[in-house]
């Protein structure tokens, strides 16, 4: 008996594309399908946007010149500010520790007495008038340091009557000690020094009242504070003496002012430039 092929139940898919297909090249069947490359980034997002463009090495070299050269400028101000700090913070212990060593005091002055030996108002022929004043005055300067000793230069003395100038003089310098008192004594005198109105007037007024003419002392001097090898530089000094009264001489007797109110204060006087405080 002859033997029967039977067809497969599922249908042969090749056979089946082949008779879809007919006349379609099997090889170009199978081949896989081509799609178009992706488009440039730059293309995609901004299709006029510039290129980038790598900077020059000369514009690199010429910023990092630059930048050197400002990172030593900023380097050389911060080292000398820390310098400066560091030099302003050791003076100030230091002069901090010396204060507390040895505890330095400024000298103290004081009016022992103020004469009046001749004060006269003279008016001339052609209505100027003159004043003509000679004063003696006696002051003590006391050291209240241990171990600091003060030299003091020669000292100019004024004594005005609120603006008037009514005598001036000057005394030799000296040097304090420790514990130390010294006493003053000099001649003040003004000959014929010519006043204006105003002037007149002021010393006019003064003389009339009940106290006296009111008189202040001013002493201008450069003092230099030493101990043992240490000495400081010389600094200006000005003493002024306040609540001083005095009335004019009768005849040839002098006239003693009086100092029971006066006071005396010292001040350190410091030029910088053109400018004194």
């Amino acid at each position: 008996m002859a033997d029967r092929v039977h067809p497969s139940a599922k249908p042969n898919g090749n056979a089946t594309n082949i008779a879809a297909g007919a006349g379609v090249n099997p090889k170009a069947a199978a081949k896989p399908r081509q799609f178009p490359p992706p488009a440039a980034k730059n293309q995609m997002y901004n299709p006029n946007r510039i290129p980038y463009r790598p900077t020059p090495t000369a514009y690199h070299r010429h910023n990092r010149r630059r930048c050197t050269c400002r990172r030593c400028f900023c380097f050389c101000c911060f080292w000398s500010l820390l310098l400066i700090c560091t030099v302003l913070l050791l003076a100030a212990i230091a002069g901090a520790g010396f204060y507390f060593l040895f505890r330095p005091k400024p000298p103290a002055f004081s009016v022992s007495s103020l004469k009046i030996i001749q004060f006269k108002l003279t008016t001339t022929s052609d209505d100027t008038t003159h004043l003509t004043v000679k004063l003696n005055l006696t002051l003590s300067t006391k050291n209240p340091n241990k171990k600091l000793i003060y030299n003091y230069d020669p000292i100019s003395l004024t004594v005005n009557s609120n603006s008037v100038l009514l005598a001036n003089g000057l005394f030799t310098g000296f040097s304090s000690g420790p514990n130390n008192i010294t006493i003053i004594h000099s001649t003040l005198s003004m000959a014929s020094q010519v006043l204006d109105a105003d002037s007149i007037s002021s010393l006019k007024s003064d003389l009339r009242r009940k106290n006296g003419l009111p008189m202040k002392i001013l002493l201008d001097t450069m003092v230099l504070a030493k101990m043992d090898k240490l000495k400081s530089k010389e600094v200006g000094i000005r003493v002024t003496c306040d609540g001083i009264h005095g009335r004019i001489p009768t005849g040839k007797t002098p006239a003693v002012a009086s100092t029971t109110n006066a006071k005396c204060k010292a001040d350190l006087r410091m030029k910088i430039l053109k400018w004194t405080f």
